[in-house]
């Protein structure tokens, strides 16, 4: 992914609200989110070319993200893809703190990443370029391809988006403006508008290419926005994960939506 926002014990009834963008090259193959054959606990949308994920979930309530940090310099040739690392987090039975301290242990054989890891009572994250790992309080976060909360101008404005999100909620709310939400988060998500100039962030890249990334929903050439992800997990373990995969022009490829846990009905 390489944009996250999420309320983490923020929302009485909802303890985990996340919208994400998974931002790609348009010609790298990949398979919308899925229950895996190989994997039948793993819900994740699949990268057809290494074989791993960008975020996923799992029937037991593990959730794991990653994002690239993004410095040219930190370049590592032949490098194995970061998405098996998500899977591996998935996968892992032990606390989140210790699945992140043993990925940072092994963090110097992957190019430059931030990983998010979390199993329902306790969220982490680790940013691998500062070899720390982080246990978080009740919040609101965003990551993008810098370290956790960077204030980038896309990630201030999609956080902010979902605080205002949650405020205007009620305590219990039913399916009608659980919808409402999810709309209002794939609108933050799918916000074009790049930064000015003077609030650019400098990450190794050229100008012109920090103005095409500095959105929440890019279209660059050959590169972009592929997917936008929605997950909503309330105190019962109902989980709802919405996806929406977009083509080169940025028009809806296609939807999927998959409800498991709790009362899922």
């Amino acid at each position: 992914m390489c944009l996250i926002v999420l309320a983490w014990q923020c929302h009485p009834d909802y303890p985990l609200v996340l919208a994400a963008n998974r931002d790609e090259y348009l010609s790298r193959p990949a398979l919308p989110a899925h229950w895996w054959e190989d994997a039948p606990e793993l819900l994740a949308g699949r990268d057809l070319e290494a074989g791993g994920t960008w975020m996923g979930l799992s029937r037991g309530g593990r959730f794991a993200a990653l994002t690239n940090h993004r410095d040219p310099s930190r370049h590592l040739a032949g490098a194995p893809s970061r998405g098996a690392l998500v899977r591996e987090a998935l996968e892992d039975a032990a606390a989140p703190a210790l699945t992140l301290a043993t990925m940072r242990d092994k963090a110097a054989g992957y190019a430059a990443f931030n990983l998010l890891v979390g199993d329902g009572e306790r969220l982490g994250v680790l940013e691998s370029t500062a070899g720390t790992v982080r246990m978080l309080g009740p919040g609101n976060y965003g990551l993008s391809n810098h370290l956790l909360d960077t204030p980038w101008p896309k990630l201030r404005k999609a956080r902010s988006g979902l605080a205002h999100a949650l405020e205007v909620l009620p305590a219990q709310f039913g399916r009608a403006a659980e919808d409402e939400l999810v709309a209002t988060l794939l609108g933050l998500m799918r916000d074009p508008t790049p930064a000015p100039d003077p609030h650019l962030p400098a990450t190794g890249v050229s100008l012109e290419w920090e103005r095409w990334l500095s959105p929440a929903f890019i279209r660059a050439p050959g590169y972009g926005t592929r997917c936008t992800s929605v997950v909503l997990r309330d105190r019962g373990g109902r989980t709802r994960f919405i996806e929406w995969t977009w083509d080169a022009d940025g028009n809806l490829r296609s939807r999927v939506e998959h409800l498991f846990g709790g009362n899922a009905a």
